[in-house]
């Protein structure tokens, strides 16, 4: 758990080759955030580690948020892949990796829930956007996993949710050999324990795993 220090100097240790956390999967960022206007919890990913991440890295990312989503029990888990617009257009590179993740979903490159992208913030949370934009998808206005271009679209989001909505926030940084809490040095003590329970279910559900795959 991350004490009073700079995030950097928490992630220079994790992401060490020797001796360090660091596992195959790429290391990312997941805000649990309860928002009194959404029927469920939205988990927000990446946010806080991966600044502007690959292709080939958001798809780690995307996993580590569906096994967190698993380990918290929830049933289905459905990702929406955002951007700014709905459509695919090639003029904006995250609308053509969106459909490039979704389309690895298909093939099984990315397993454990139904994804769907391009989606703008609207239409994976808005219910009424949907039938406005006459969207047919199952993810589409019922999103529990928002999967963010980048870090600066993914940090604004969740503070907007914070600060605007009066969401309250866990933080878990996934991928690495053991859950590591990720809180702001400003963040409250419902944060930080909050996070906590987040982590002990993280842990619980890889022994779980870990029992499974030797029995």
């Amino acid at each position: 758990m991350k004490g009073s220090l700079h995030t950097d100097e928490l992630m220079s240790e994790v992401v060490k080759r020797d001796g360090g956390l660091r596992t195959a999967r790429r290391v990312s960022h997941c805000f649990i955030m309860d928002v009194p206007a959404y029927s469920e919890a939205l988990i927000i990913t990446d946010a806080a580690v991966n600044i502007a991440p690959t292709l080939e890295e958001k798809v780690d990312i995307i996993q580590n948020a569906i096994d967190l989503a698993h380990a918290l029990r929830v049933k289905d888990v459905r990702v929406a892949v955002l951007s700014a617009v709905e459509t695919v257009n090639p003029k904006i590179p995250s609308t053509v990796e969106a459909a490039a993740l979704c389309k690895m979903a298909d093939r099984k490159q990315i397993t454990g829930a139904i994804l769907d992208g391009p989606l703008a913030l609207d239409n994976a949370i808005s219910l009424e956007s949907v039938a406005i934009k006459n969207i047919d998808s199952t993810v589409a206005g019922r999103a529990n996993v928002l999967a963010v271009p980048d870090l600066e679209a993914g940090n604004m989001l969740a503070k907007s949710l914070t600060f605007l909505a009066g969401a309250d926030a866990a933080g878990i940084v996934l991928g690495a050999r053991v859950p590591i809490i990720l809180t702001s040095r400003a963040d409250s003590v419902m944060t930080r324990l909050a996070s906590c329970a987040v982590a002990v279910l993280v842990a619980e559900a890889r022994r779980a795993n870990a029992t499974k795959a030797v029995s």
